[in-house]
């Protein structure tokens, strides 16, 4: 028997009382309690509907009706582990294998995008033979133990790095170290991961692996500039290590451009593992590594089984496919890239009318606006927090990352519209410009002037 809903604060007591205080809310203040979602659409307990613009994890819209269609209809029937022949893996395989290189034809299936980076640290150094592993620098691949390893974004706050990882600089042309008026940005970068593998080596040790976001999200919203992959991964390989490209946040179309981030670096760049997870479900736990036949089979060579209970199971699948037929369906990759290049444009617009717009950067339906204080490209941080809370009142959510948390992530459901963006950006111009008002009377009346 169901019992009887909970008032917000009730359930934010019992949350608190029950829930472990390191499990962060969206606006602590003040938290939503949202308890149904359509679409681009969230709704909180009062029916107040808020326009999504960060959950990439609802790929195609939340509760989209023929993902829950599929998942109900194979619930009926069967769910159990893969040790059991069934076409839903297979088929799903299969509809994977149409979207990537040809080399990369081998897969895992697994039920998060933690495990499935887990096992692509496994997948490496097994075939490689060594231990070391280069990141870029405030990076996040996942909360496992062997994943905070590997994660600057949250080692740093911890026990501090291992000797085994070698942090490189994010390739951000805007706030990093090459920044848009280098001449070579690309090869510059690059020579910064050449020059940690030669440290590493002098040192006596030896490179599993390059990890990467294919774009680095927590980093800021990052856009690699073209062919930093593909001389990073000539450097990589020359060491006797592999490319692994963490699609996690950023795969299945998002991008517009292509099916996957990787391929904004050119059409010469393979990684020899992909990882998937969040949006390959919509929201159901499901999650997969593809890589090479040479590397699963030196995997298998151990002779040690790879089993994961539930990666790959009939409802797992029968979800995956479901979304795939989404995309196609409703040309999903085609809209995100349409969407993405109208909202691009109206931040342009915005960026020339407000100072404490630095950058906006993206592609397709991954959009990063850098916020800062002033011409030294100081992190607006406090505003950033600010214009967040205020659009939340506004019935719109939004939320922040980067090392500074000034850059707005837009990160919406697929099917987010050109009268969503307009809307958000006709809101977030409203409230700058109040802010800036707002800024301008305080320091007239700290200044004494009339």
């Amino acid at each position: 028997m169901r019992r009887a809903q909970r008032s917000r604060q009730e359930t934010l007591s019992v949350r608190r009382r029950l829930i472990g205080s390191s499990c962060k809310l969206f606006y602590p203040n003040d938290p939503l309690k949202i308890v149904k979602a359509r679409g681009q659409y969230m709704y909180d307990e009062n029916g107040r509907q808020y326009l999504d613009c960060i959950n990439n994890v609802a790929h195609v819209g939340h509760c989209h009706p023929d993902v829950v269609k599929a998942a109900h209809e194979q619930n009926q029937l069967l769910n159990t582990n893969s040790r059991y022949l069934h076409d839903n893996l297979t088929d799903y395989a299969e509809r994977l294998s149409e979207k990537l290189p040809d080399k990369l034809c081998t897969f895992y299936f697994l039920n998060s995008g933690s495990e499935a980076n887990d096992l692509a640290l496994r997948l490496a150094r097994q075939f490689t033979k060594h231990e070391d592993v280069i990141v870029l620098d405030h990076a996040y691949h996942g909360h496992l133990t062997s994943l905070i390893d590997i994660s600057p974004y949250k080692f740093r706050n911890l026990e501090g790095q291992k000797e085994w990882v070698h942090v490189a600089p994010v390739p951000d042309t805007y706030r990093g170290l090459y920044r848009e008026d280098h001449e070579d940005p690309v090869t510059a970068y690059a020579n910064e991961v050449k020059n940690i593998i030669k440290q590493a080596h002098k040192k006596g040790r030896k490179i599993a692996a390059f990890f990467a976001e294919s774009l680095p999200s927590v980093g800021g919203q990052i856009l690699p500039p073209e062919g930093y992959f593909q001389k990073v991964a000539e450097h990589v390989h020359e060491a006797g290590g592999v490319f692994v490209a963490d699609e996690i946040q950023v795969g299945f179309g998002r991008v517009g451009k292509h099916f996957w981030a990787f391929q904004l670096q050119g059409e010469e760049f393979v990684p020899d593992i992909v990882t998937m997870g969040k949006p390959i479900g919509n929201g159901h736990p499901i999650a997969c590594v593809a890589t090479t036949k040479e590397i699963a089979e030196a995997f298998a060579a151990t002779g040690v089984e790879y089993f994961n209970t539930f990666g790959g199971n009939p409802v797992s699948c029968a979800i995956g496919l479901a979304v795939l037929d989404v995309i196609e369906k409703e040309q999903l990759q085609v809209h995100a890239t349409e969407v993405g290049n109208f909202l691009m444009k109206l931040l342009m617009e915005q960026k020339i009318k407000h100072p404490i717009i630095g950058d906006v950067r993206g592609s397709g339906l991954f959009i990063g606006v850098d916020l800062i204080k002033d011409q030294a490209r100081t992190p607006a941080t406090e505003e950033a927090e600010c214009l967040i809370t205020r659009l939340k009142e506004e019935y719109i959510l939004l939320s922040t990352d980067g090392p500074g948390r000034n850059v707005l992530k837009f990160k919406p459901p697929m099917c987010f519209t050109v009268e969503d963006a307009k809307f958000v950006v006709d809101t977030i111009d409203k409230l700058l410009t109040d802010m800036e008002k707002e800024h301008l009377n305080q320091e007239k009346t700290s200044t004494g002037s009339t």
